[in-house]
């Protein structure tokens, strides 16, 4: 009898364990979506919100590199490599996204690895590697 209070608490957080992770994964999901979106439409200001908030303050892009973003369009974001585990809480992705200057009409690609970070406290990923960086140097 003593047994099934033991199994069941087992079992419990088992099962919990497993909801932790599926939210953690749900999240991630969420968050490369959104993120991949807000890109797609050339949105660099509001990609920056997907940046750890230290990593913001501690690098913050200039005015000169906000100005940049502005002068191009995003006509292909891909991430079909999809994100890979890097340790417990963080995950790298490989994108290449294909940018058009406005001015000039020319179109070129950059490649962007992504470091992801998952804060369990807020449930939600961060971007600890910043925005791409477009300027090919």
């Amino acid at each position: 009898m003593r047994r099934l209070p033991l199994l069941l608490t087992l079992l419990a957080a088992v099962l919990l364990g497993g909801c932790a992770s599926d939210q953690r994964n749900q999240a991630l999901i969420h968050t490369l979506n959104a993120y991949a979106n807000t890109l797609r439409w050339g949105d660099f200001s509001t990609a920056l919100q997907f940046v750890d908030p230290k990593e913001r303050a501690a690098h913050p892009p200039s005015a000169l590199d906000m100005e940049r973003y502005k002068q191009l369009k995003v006509s292909d974001y891909n991430d079909d490599a999809g994100p890979q585990p890097s340790g417990e809480n963080e995950v790298r992705q490989v994108v290449q996204i294909n940018l058009v200057n406005l001015h000039t009409q020319s179109e070129r690609s950059v490649i962007d690895r992504q470091v992801w970070r998952y804060d369990p406290e807020k449930n939600r990923w961060w971007l600890m590697s910043g925005l791409p960086d477009i300027t090919g140097e």
